[in-house]
Formats: C-alpha cells, structure tokens, sequence
C-alpha cells in the first residue's frame, strides 16, 4: 500500500527534510521537520518520519508512519504515529497527529492522556491545561485531573492548581497515592516560596524551589529580559562564580538550621575540586563519599559529570534515597535537559558549561579563538584559588535585578520548613518561566 517509487512530499519545507535524508543526515532532516512546524500536511510528514525511522532502525515507528502516510484520516492510525513519536524521544512531531486523533476519536481519554504526555515532554504546560480543562467533564480524578493539577503548577498557575487540588479525591489505587504526595509537597512548597517571593513568571528561584524543591543559589545577569530570567546558556564558569555558590550554600545550610558535620567529596575531578573548597568554605572536615553518611553536604560540581565518571551512575543511584542529614549539592545544573536527580540546592542553571580549570576558549596568538589546555595543577591547589576568588556579583549586562545576598536569606528563611523534603526524580520541566528554548 505504501511501495509507490519516488513518493515524495509536495511542502517545501518538507522536501528540505527529505533532501537531509538523501544525503543520510536523520539529524537534520528531524531539525527541518521542527522548523516545519506543526500545521504540514500529516501525510506527508508520515512520509518523511517513515524513511527517518527506517534509517535509525525504529522499526515501530516507521510502521506507524507508513500506516499514517496510507490513511492519515484514520484515529487509529494518527493514535498510533502519535504514540511512537513519543516513545521516541519526537514528542513535537507526535502533537499534532494527537490532536487530530483526539478531535476524531470524540474526546477519548486515553487519546487525551497521549497528547498530554507529548505536551508535558516539550514544555507546554499551558497547552496541556487547556486541553485538559475542555474535557473535565468526562475525565477521571486519576490521573486527569491530577495531569491538571500538575501542568497547572508548571504553567505558572497555582489559582488553577490549588483550586482543582481541593476536587481531587483521594486515590483508590495505591500507585496514585505517591503522585498524590508529591503534589501535597508541591503546593506546601509554594505557599512558603510566595511569603518572599514573587511567583510571577520571571520568579526563576521561586519557580525551582516550588517545582523541584532545589534552592536555586545564583542567577545569571545576562539575557533577562530575553527570557532567560537568571539562567544562563553557554558558560564559561570562574572562581569568583564557584565561590559565591558555596557561600549562598553556606547561608541556606544556616537558614535552614541544618549543621553538617562533614563535606563528602565525589570521585570525578570537577566535584574534588570544588568539594574541597566548599570543606574551607563551611569550616567542615573533608572525606571521601560514603552513601550512609549522615549529617553531610555531598558537593558536585556537575551531575551529568558525575555521571559519566567511573562508577559515577551507581553513586548517583545511591544519593537518590539520601540518608537524613544528607544535603546534596550541585553547582551547576542543565536547566535544558536536568540531571536524574534533583539536588537540594544548585548554584546556577546552565545550558553548557566549562570549569574554570576546564578547557576554556582563548584568544590565540594570531587573534582568533581556540581552545586553552585545561588545569592540570593539583586539586587542592586550584581550590585554594576558588576560596580566594572575589565572590562580588557580576553586574552583567544590566538589564535584570540584583541578585542580592539580603533577599536570597529571606528566600532560606521562609522556605526552610520544607527545604529537603522534595523529591528526588529529576523535574523535566523548566517550569513556567519564558526562555529561549520554548520561544
């Protein structure tokens, strides 16, 4: 039904994806497909995911798409490519087709459910609401109304969320009842975030704290009014930003009443180094990372680091259930794709980042731009540089608020009642704040 030689699609923009596979690019011909947009012909989007997933040996997906692209009319079929879409890691290729499946198919629910999950996974929680909110008349307390809840929150509105919160039955099924928790944490968090903070859709730390439960240390002062609200994109991180970090720590672990009695120092370089400092910074012995330790700060310089270190996925695994009294700290955390877990407190949110004993880009001597050698000097001793750094504010590009040191200790003051009672699991969203990304 779908062997046709040379069927090709007819949308130019369709056809730039098609040529990207001619040559063998998937990559680019997945690009030129988000470029597309979502309002292409569905069939012939079929087309071009079809030979896509072949290529990349998807062989579910490309089933789906060559049924879609023979009958893209049909709910099931649409259902069908929406779903593999998802399971694919395509989310945005999936909304559309979802959204047709779900107009077809009279509202069902599980056609509902699918489009919330591509919805959730590409950031658009508003989107999410809306749809949900048409159908609350026939959806179910779990998981529909609990999917409006959570979006809610994501979204940015927290009336919506604690209104609906308030219908929400108590779970039958056991399963649900960990969900039901969390959003209880989830809205205890944002009624301490709110006393001393704003909340509105540039309240970056507030939005993390409420959504992860990680207190966010710094905020970038590059970008803000181009949405990106205290994040950064690429960075090149300085002594003087690792030693502001550990001092915000140093004042939440105060605020908050908690009194480690050590710093525990992962394997990988970046976090040895920085441990290190922060063991000078709060006064603490220093050891290496034992996962029963109580009373501790575990101090990473990067998870995602961590994670690709020796061994590094398995202590990962092992600060997921902390033991009490066991503060995990990160530095610098991708606000983009986040690690698998989430810390308690984060320095900063990046999108790329290179330590400042890492290989940083330079002027060469011909003037133009390459890339340094990194710090080979010992640990301890380019630790000692981060402690002796100048932890003063970058004034940046001047356009955002002072990141001042006196609101951030009203921040840990109002929320140290909930501070480490968050969950662990990595919080995929960046939350209701504008950026780049989502523009």
């Amino acid at each position: 039904m779908f062997s046709r030689r040379n069927r090709r699609p007819k949308s130019p923009d369709l056809l730039k994806a098609w040529e990207c596979l001619d040559s063998g690019d998937v990559p680019g011909a997945l690009r030129q497909l988000r470029a597309a947009g979502e309002e292409q012909p569905l069939a012939e989007v079929a087309l071009v995911v079809r030979r896509a997933a072949a290529a990349a040996g998807f062989d579910d997906l490309a089933k789906a798409a060559a049924a879609l692209a023979a009958d893209p009319g049909r709910p099931r079929a649409l259902f069908d490519f929406g779903y593999a879409c998802v399971e694919r890691g395509v989310s945005h290729l999936a909304i559309p087709a979802l959204r047709e499946a779900l107009r077809r198919s009279d509202g069902s629910l599980v056609v509902l459910r699918e489009l919330v999950s591509a919805y959730e996974d590409e950031g658009r929680h508003r989107e999410a609401v809306t749809e949900l909110a048409r159908h609350e008349g026939v959806f179910k307390d779990w998981p529909d109304r609990y999917l409006l809840v959570f979006n809610a929150v994501l979204a940015g509105d927290l009336e919506l969320a604690r209104r609906q919160h308030a219908l929400l039955a108590d779970p039958e099924d056991a399963q649900w009842q960990p969900a039901r928790d969390r959003q209880n944490r989830v809205l205890e968090r944002a009624a301490d975030a709110e006393r001393v903070s704003s909340l509105d859709l540039t309240d970056l730390r507030g939005w993390q704290y409420v959504t992860a439960g990680t207190v966010l240390g710094t905020l970038s002062p590059y970008g803000f009014d181009a949405g990106m609200n205290g994040r950064y994109a690429w960075l090149q991180d300085t002594p003087d930003t690792c030693l502001r970090g550990l001092l915000r720590l140093r004042t939440l672990l105060e605020a908050a009443g908690v009194r480690p009695r050590s710093v525990s120092l992962l394997p990988d370089r970046d976090s040895r180094i920085l441990g290190l400092a922060a063991a000078e910074v709060l006064d603490l012995p220093a050891e290496p990372f034992a996962p029963g330790r109580t009373d501790t700060v575990v101090v990473a310089y990067d998870l995602d680091g961590l994670a690709a270190h020796d061994g590094g996925p398995q202590i990962v695994g092992q600060l997921f259930e902390r033991v009490p009294g066991q503060v995990l700290h990160a530095h610098a955390s991708c606000w983009t794709d986040p690690p698998a877990i989430t810390a308690d407190s984060v320095g900063l949110l990046h999108q790329s980042v290179v330590p400042p004993w890492g290989e940083q880009l330079r002027q060469g001597a011909g003037g133009g731009v390459e890339r340094g050698p990194a710090d080979d000097r010992p640990e301890a001793e380019i630790a000692a540089e981060v402690t002796a750094a100048d932890p003063g504010a970058d004034p940046g590009d001047g356009e955002g608020p002072a990141d001042d040191d006196a609101p951030y200790a009203a921040f840990a003051g109002a929320v140290r009642g909930t501070w480490l009672r968050g969950d662990r699991a990595r919080v995929r969203s960046a939350g209701p704040v504008p950026s780049s990304r989502f523009a």
